[in-house]
């Protein structure tokens, strides 16, 4: 584990750097021995005071907050972040309050995953993320993965490669729970889809989450795509039954 020194210097072998930030010791070095062991390089500091200057002088490729710590918590260490830097941010967090979730993604963070979390699900948008926000870096491959298909359903152009979606060519920032969401909706247009199938579509098996967020993120995804298009109402919610996505 690297030390929490803001000047660092890369890996020499130019591994994928990921900042921890917590005030957990046993998470910080839980999930800094889970990603060493997966071929990543981590850095861990335990307060968002001093990460800040190490994130902005010496930017890893994707930082993972904690929301409540001393000095300075999650959500204000990540305002004063996107003041300067578009680094990718993971809140990782025993929140769980909808309002926390919703500030968090006003600010930029890219996802949220409460805890106690399932590192195959960190590790999952870990690599989700990297991919949607560097196309171009090589990453570390999940064994029989293979590079997906690019998806147009009328106006909604989806690139699972980068995850990246536009709606009327326009690009619409999806997290990458958001993506998974859609995609599930929009490689089987006008099939409804239940909750719990759309569970099955964002989570791994071994991580439980109830209908409320299901339903939040879908509200949440509207809502982004209202933003570019005020007219928008492909995703349909079929009340009882689930949601279907329309490309008519």
């Amino acid at each position: 584990m690297e030390n929490t020194a803001g000047d660092a210097a890369k890996p020499a072998d130019d591994r994928t750097v990921i900042a921890l930030v917590d005030d957990d010791r046993n998470i910080l070095t839980t999930v800094s021995i889970a990603l060493q062991a997966e071929g990543f390089a981590t850095r861990v500091y335990s307060d968002g005071e001093a990460a800040l200057s190490a994130l902005l002088g010496n930017p890893p490729d994707l930082a993972i907050f904690d929301i409540k710590m001393p000095k300075m918590d999650g959500m204000e260490l990540l305002r004063r972040l996107r003041e300067h830097s578009p680094l990718p941010v993971i809140f990782l967090t025993s929140k769980d309050d909808e309002q926390d979730e919703e500030a968090g993604f006003q600010m930029g963070a890219d996802d949220y995953i409460a805890k106690p979390f399932s590192l195959r699900l960190l590790l999952a948008r870990i690599r989700a993320i990297l991919r949607r926000s560097d196309a171009r870096r090589p990453l570390p491959i999940e064994p029989g993965e293979l590079p997906a298909e690019i998806i147009e359903r009328g106006r909604l152009r989806m690139d699972p490669a980068r995850h990246h979606v536009t709606w009327d060519e326009k690009p619409v920032s999806l997290t990458v729970t958001e993506f998974l969401l859609l995609e599930a909706l929009a490689l089987h247009p006008g099939v409804i889809k239940s909750r719990n199938q759309l569970m099955d579509a964002a989570y791994p098996d071994d991580v439980f989450v109830d209908d409320r967020t299901v339903d939040s993120h879908i509200k949440r995804m509207r809502r982004k795509f209202r933003s570019v298009d005020p007219e928008f109402s492909s995703i349909e919610t079929l009340y009882g039954a689930g949601y279907s996505f329309s490309d008519g």
